[in-house]
């Protein structure tokens, strides 16, 4: 059973503040909050004396006023966050408690049932599901959760329950459940990092199948969560371009982009990738799909290789380009723009005349303007002209909030590459 952790303690915004939130957002910050009625105490205080006395720990609910005393709803309060308070619920009477996560999960399951393939995908993407700071992945017949904030931490196995009696009323059996807590942003919220099993313990390398592709994910040691759910539809839009085609696939990671291309029938493709770990498992996968001849990999600097390539006069009919988020911060856009650019540069002069370029940013930090003009420059610097094919962002399992911009992350580029004298 769920516990209410909801006080009676009040958090009253500063007037003209609360902007984010006042427009769909869920978050509001330390320095948009007055005051708060209410007393932050020590752990031991009990749940009937929080209500009466307006007491709080941090990771309960709290109400929020508007400075003119006007409801905005209810979210979980962290002292030791700058996101002071995640909001749960903007109806000012709703009461946080088993009911209201139950239709917070079959919400997000029907969500799911509705726009994308369930057999692996994301369950729960925080914000954008009204459940700030949880993610769940579901990975074939295994979920992987990822709990980022101090409040929901204390639901997250509710949720997991909950998650497995919704899916079994449509014959789907969870076989057990991974937590990856480890990434740096529990920190932030005054929280260790943790992993392991809640439950049972199973076989972590779990196989699953995508677009027509074949994977063992590694749910205990791989990226985030195991894989990259979130390109899952980006990978499939490739495919139609790589029959009969040389393909330069970089920063691979374990071959999603790079199977894609040797399942749809690429005459060759090289996958490029930093981590040794990640080329093995990529080699792996290929040999599970019966690609090895066809799809190798290479573990090296892409930065490094690009240049030895073009030296080199190489030249592919398609180049994937699919780093890693070059900036986790506004204070470093200026250092993640010339990576992108010259990634971009680079890649553009490998590419044949008449050629395609996939090319995305998974960072929030670097918005569609900015990579889109950082691309521009890049086509000018190599003397290129190009011609958009489409644009893409996220799997809809990764559902963009509008006023969350946190949840807008994925910008994905297709472009014809043409120069100057083409055609």
């Amino acid at each position: 059973m769920v516990i209410s952790m909801e006080t009676s303690a009040v958090a009253i915004l500063k007037k003209g503040e609360g902007r984010l939130l006042k427009a769909g957002g869920l978050w509001i910050f330390d320095n948009e909050i007055d005051a708060i009625r209410g007393t932050c105490a020590d752990s031991g205080i009990a749940a009937e004396k929080a209500v009466r006395d307006g007491v709080y720990r941090n990771g309960d609910i709290v109400n929020v006023e508007d400075f003119d005393g006007y409801p905005m709803g209810k979210g979980f309060i962290n002292l030791n966050s700058k996101i002071r308070i995640r909001m749960m619920t903007r109806v000012a009477d709703q009461k946080i408690d088993e009911e209201f996560l139950r239709m917070r999960v079959r919400d997000a399951w029907e969500y799911r049932k509705k726009t994308v393939d369930i057999s692996s995908c994301r369950i729960i993407f925080g914000e954008a599901d009204f459940l700030p700071g949880l993610v769940v992945d579901k990975f074939s017949d295994v979920l992987v959760v990822q709990s980022l904030a101090l409040g929901i931490d204390r639901y997250k196995e509710t949720i997991i329950g909950m998650l497995k009696t919704t899916m079994a009323e449509d014959g789907i059996t969870i076989r057990g459940v991974y937590e990856r807590s480890d990434a740096k942003e529990r920190e932030k919220e005054g929280m260790t990092r943790v992993t392991g099993f809640l439950g049972e313990e199973f076989d972590t390398r779990v196989p699953i199948v995508e677009n027509g592709v074949k994977y063992i994910v590694d749910v205990k040691d791989g990226q985030k969560t195991g894989f990259f759910l979130d390109q899952k539809y980006n990978r499939l839009a490739i495919q139609k371009l790589c029959k009969d085609a040389k393909v330069l696939d970089c920063f691979t990671h374990t071959g999603s982009f790079a199977l894609n291309a040797g399942i749809a029938g690429a005459k060759s493709v090289l996958g490029v990738d930093a981590s040794k770990l990640a080329v093995e498992q990529a080699a792996e996968n290929a040999a599970l799909n019966g690609l090895s001849e066809t799809v190798r990999f290479q573990c090296e600097d892409v930065f490094e290789l690009l240049p030895k390539l073009i030296e080199q006069g190489e030249q592919y009919d398609v180049v994937i380009l699919d780093p890693p988020a070059f900036t986790k911060s506004r204070s470093s856009i200026k250092n993640a723009v010339k990576g992108y650019r010259e990634i971009n540069l680079r890649g553009m002069k490998l590419v044949k005349d008449g050629g395609y370029l996939a090319t995305c940013s998974c960072s929030h930090f670097m918005d569609y303007e900015l990579f889109t003009r950082t691309i521009g420059e890049a086509a000018r610097g190599a003397h290129k002209r190009l011609r958009q094919v489409e644009f893409r962002t996220q799997s809809p399992d990764h559902p963009i909030l509008w006023s969350a911009g946190e949840s807008y992350y994925l910008k994905f580029y297709i472009f014809q590459v043409c120069s100057a004298s083409f055609p």
